[in-house]
């Protein structure tokens, strides 16, 4: 195959992302040679379901958990090198083109209380099935400077996404949701958090009773009627009252979470229990934004849930003087944000640059995140 020659002036780096929907990994090659991102190609390669299931498993405590996530922590890393080398192969661009990759890998477990958090997907693998330097665990360095390690986005949507006379709030709706509150002077910190369950709930709940890995559009959950005794007790936990810096997962929102509400709700049917997580999601976002940014002009959002089209009438609802829309309107699409901030972070790890933000994380200050493995 004849290969494009790269632009003399182009910063080639590839971001891969596979977060906590746990649905695929996301390879993104983009150009960083200037101050916004330019997303040259792109590719997503679905997770098994046998794989899904053995990391959600890990997910929790579990018999013969280290022999279990040292399969799994290569099974990623395959995944990882082979989504960037069909990356590549489509594109048509050399792997000596590329500067670095910048690899989330696939989050099994974040315990901020106790300073850590594992990511697998082995990244020597990576280095050496595609011979490209590798640039991964990103958050542990932001954890052993005092910080949550989470979320590590907001420093990117500030470089990006960030406007001189509009307060913005970017929304990420992945498995959990995060949100950055971007305000208009430099001078400001930018701020963020996990406010919590995104699509992980709901998406859990589709997928015992209707057998599908996600609610298409909140098809499913607009055919339900939202129970407001349902709603509160989630509303009641005690993560949602719980002021930032704050981080979460699905170590804490997660089936046995939601079983264990639903033993008192047991009448309810299967589409009101989505139209009411739905709303958890909903409810719970639109009121951190008010509470923490309530002078927000403009929200927009990213992640797989901005593709859910009930779930963003739900927040728009609860958000009347709000704009709401999706990065897409910014230059980026919503489902690549998380894979091109992952390929920045590389770049930032490259040139000595730090890549947290202490406002978001309280860390005791900005750090260089990653450990680098040569290709």
């Amino acid at each position: 195959m004849t290969m494009q020659p790269t632009e003399p002036d182009s910063e080639l780096y590839i971001g891969l992302m596979s977060g906590t929907s746990m649905d695929a990994m996301d390879a993104v090659l983009v150009d960083l040679a200037s101050s916004f991102p330019l997303q040259k190609h792109q590719i997503s390669i679905p997770l098994s379901e046998t794989l899904r299931k053995s990391l959600l498993a890990l997910c929790q405590e579990g018999p013969d958990e280290i022999t279990r996530m040292a399969k799994a922590d290569i099974q990623i890393a395959q995944i990882s090198a082979q989504a960037v080398n069909m990356l590549l192969k489509e594109a048509s661009v050399p792997a000596s083109d590329i500067q670095a990759i910048g690899s989330h890998g696939q989050t099994i477990r974040h315990l901020p209380e106790f300073g850590n958090t594992l990511q697998i997907g082995s990244p020597s693998h990576i280095a050496e099935q595609t011979g490209i330097l590798t640039v991964a665990d990103f958050r542990r360095r932001d954890m052993a400077a005092g910080g949550q390690g989470a979320p590590l986005v907001p420093a990117f949507h500030e470089a990006v996404f960030q406007h001189a006379e509009k307060r913005r709030v970017i929304l990420n709706i992945g498995g959990i949701a995060n949100i950055s509150i971007l305000p208009t002077a430099q001078h400001i910190p930018v701020s963020g958090f996990d406010t919590g369950p995104g699509n992980a709930l709901m998406d859990y709940w589709n997928q015992k009773h209707q057998g599908t890995r996600y609610d298409l559009n909140g098809n499913w959950a607009t055919s339900g009627t939202v129970d407001h005794a349902l709603l509160h007790d989630c509303l009641s936990d005690a993560y949602f009252s719980r002021q930032p810096p704050k981080s979460t997962g699905r170590e804490h929102f997660n089936a046995e979470w939601l079983n264990s509400l639903l033993s008192k709700h047991s009448a309810l049917a299967p589409a009101d229990i989505q139209a009411t997580l739905m709303e958890l999601t909903a409810k719970s976002i639109a009121a951190d934004i008010q509470r923490y940014a309530a002078d927000c002009q403009e929200l927009f959002v990213c992640g797989g849930g901005a593709y859910n089209s009930a779930l963003l009438e739900r927040i728009a609802f609860h958000l009347p003087d709000i704009t709401v829309s999706s990065t897409r309107s910014l230059g980026l699409a919503a489902e690549w944000v998380e894979a091109v901030a992952f390929a920045w972070l590389a770049r930032q790890t490259i040139h000595g640059l730090p890549g947290n933000l202490p406002s978001v994380t309280n860390a005791k200050g900005r750090r260089i995140l990653g450990g680098i493995y040569p290709a």
